[in-house]
């Protein structure tokens, strides 16, 4: 891990997650009725309430909107949640508004096109492995894990490692 990275995650107060592609495997499903469905993982939930639990606020910005989204922030606890926004830089703007941090205070996690401006203008901008090819030339850094495979865990550790706290953040389950 590069210290270039530890340095950046040392003063985050908030992380940031797309959805399609960094929580899930960016694969879509559509049912004979319309209605969708999703796979998440596990180490990933587990990885963002560590994140809270040490105190670093949590957001969920995706393009798509989507009741199982919903209902995944809820069953973390996300307090953040915007769907259905393509411009995620206003969205941005706004929760920093709302929570008077600055850009450098926060991290974000995504993988595609509409994730860049975000990743290029906040402290922290990372990028999952099975990203698209430019959005990983322009992040600060790349997830070992593909989304939907502990990309999400793996960031979250990151941050937790970066403010010594990580060792805490497990030690409490033993």
């Amino acid at each position: 891990m590069s210290t270039d990275l530890l340095e950046r995650g040392k003063n985050i107060k908030l992380a940031i997650f797309d959805v399609d592609g960094v929580l899930t495997d960016g694969r879509l499903y559509f049912l004979e009725d319309g209605s969708e469905f999703k796979t998440f993982n596990t180490l990933d939930g587990q990885g963002i309430k560590m994140l809270m639990a040490a105190g670093v606020q949590t957001a969920i910005i995706s393009g798509r909107k989507t009741p199982v989204v919903e209902r995944r922030a809820k069953n973390l606890g996300i307090p953040h949640l915007y769907q259905g926004r393509e411009d995620k830089l206003v969205v941005l703007d706004e929760l920093l508004a709302q929570l008077d941090l600055s850009y450098e205070q926060v991290a974000y996690l995504g993988d595609d096109l509409p994730d860049l401006p975000v990743i290029r203008r906040v402290g922290l901008g990372m990028a999952v492995a099975s990203a698209a090819s430019f959005v990983r030339e322009h992040a600060h850094g790349i997830t070992l894990a593909r989304g939907g495979e502990g990309a999400a865990r793996e960031f979250c550790e990151l941050i937790l490692r970066a403010q010594g706290r990580l060792d805490a953040a497990n030690a409490a389950y033993l």
